[in-house]
């Protein structure tokens, strides 16, 4: 979950930001007819109906505010059940979710900094129909493709800190990326937790002047390493981000996956984190490593379309065939930019080519936000 930067690159940023406004539906005429209108401006959320059945639901969000603004439906421990990222001003989206019965906050944050005005809402009765086998199945196995890409992570972190502490600015700089890939394929789960996306992953452009001193993560050692040349004095960080990870691997046992709201709505937010961060650049701004975490986020996305595509085919097989056509079109135009086994770096992809990308997103940005529809279905 990060704030939505403005300082972009003219022709990446006007591209993805389209992506704010023209694949914000999930696709699913029935539901939006029933939807529950939410109008969220700057400083508001206004929900329509407060006593909801459980089940699937659609809420209609509205941003009539000017800043970028995300919405939640959060648990009554905080944390987050679901969430719809990137809703650009003036615009609006059908977000689908699952909602069990209980008691739930609905909040609207604009600026995207997870605060902000919220509503009680109540949930009551149980959910139509019994559970599809083959969704429970999915789940399942995507659980355990976390927990293979959490261990993964660690395994190639601990790499790269041993570096840091060492002193190896070169085999640093060289093991920095390969220990993201497994966080940026599933970071959507990891933001579930809300208190780690933060200190791990944070950008020092997201952060106001009274947050600095409490950096921490990837990116404060990123800046160390490129920027500065130097990481000395900062062994304790490469420590702090083995234990932030640490503590995310032991919370991933007692974790429940909804196909709905953490899968389909989870492959949305991985594409939303590649239009928003890794197209215009900004979220590598020192490395320039945007690929190799622009091609993670679309490979967890993959899996979990995979992981669903049974039940998409069924549903909606026009939907299925989209998917695969604008998932094959992204993956063909990432393998332009291969270099050895990685990629260019970032700075020397030049704006018609950031363009190209940011289409090809923003056409896979389209079906993609149809899946929940089609899953809840």
């Amino acid at each position: 979950m990060r704030p939505v930067s403005v300082l972009a690159l003219a022709g990446a940023a006007a591209v993805s930001m389209s992506l704010l406004t023209a694949c914000g539906g999930d696709g699913d005429e029935a539901g939006a007819a029933d939807a529950i209108a939410v109008t969220a401006t700057d400083d508001a959320c206004e929900v329509a109906k407060t006593e909801l059945p459980a089940g699937k639901t659609t809420f209609k969000v509205a941003n009539e505010g000017s800043k970028v603004n995300e919405f939640e439906v959060l648990k009554p421990d905080g944390k987050i059940l679901a969430e719809r990222e990137n809703i650009g001003p003036g615009t609006s989206v059908d977000f689908v979710v699952n909602l069990p019965a209980g008691r739930y906050k609905l909040l609207c944050s604009a600026g995207q900094t997870g605060k902000g005005p919220s509503q009680d809402v109540t949930v009551t009765g149980g959910a139509a129909g019994g559970a599809d086998p083959r969704l429970s199945k999915a789940a399942a196995d995507y659980k355990a493709f976390v927990i293979v890409q959490t261990d993964d992570t660690i395994a190639k972190t601990k790499k790269f800190v041993d570096a840091v502490k060492a002193g190896d600015v070169e085999k640093a700089k060289e093991l920095y990326a390969p220990s993201r890939v497994g966080w940026e394929t599933i970071e959507p789960v990891a933001e579930k937790f809300g208190d780690l996306d933060p200190k791990v992953d944070a950008r020092e452009a997201d952060l106001k002047p009274e947050e600095k001193k409490d950096w921490s993560g990837w990116h404060l050692l990123e800046k160390a390493l490129w920027k500065d040349g130097s990481v000395k004095g900062k062994e304790k960080y490469g420590d702090q981000l083995l234990a932030d990870l640490g503590t995310l691997k032991s919370r991933l046992p007692g974790l429940t996956l909804d196909p709905v709201n953490d899968m389909a709505g989870g492959a949305k937010e991985l594409l939303d984190e590649v239009a928003t961060g890794k197209v215009t650049g900004e979220e590598e701004a020192f490395s320039h490593t945007d690929l190799v975490d622009f091609k993670a986020n679309v490979d967890g996305a993959r899996k979990i379309y995979d992981l669903l595509k049974p039940v998409v085919q069924e549903r909606d097989a026009q939907l299925a065939k989209d998917l695969d056509d604008n998932f094959a079109s992204v993956e063909t135009l990432l393998k332009k930019h291969e270099k050895g086994d990685g990629y260019v770096s970032y700075d020397k992809v030049g704006e018609d080519e950031r363009k190209e990308l940011a289409d090809a997103v923003n056409a896979l940005g389209e079906p993609l936000s149809r899946l929940a529809a089609a899953v809840a279905k």
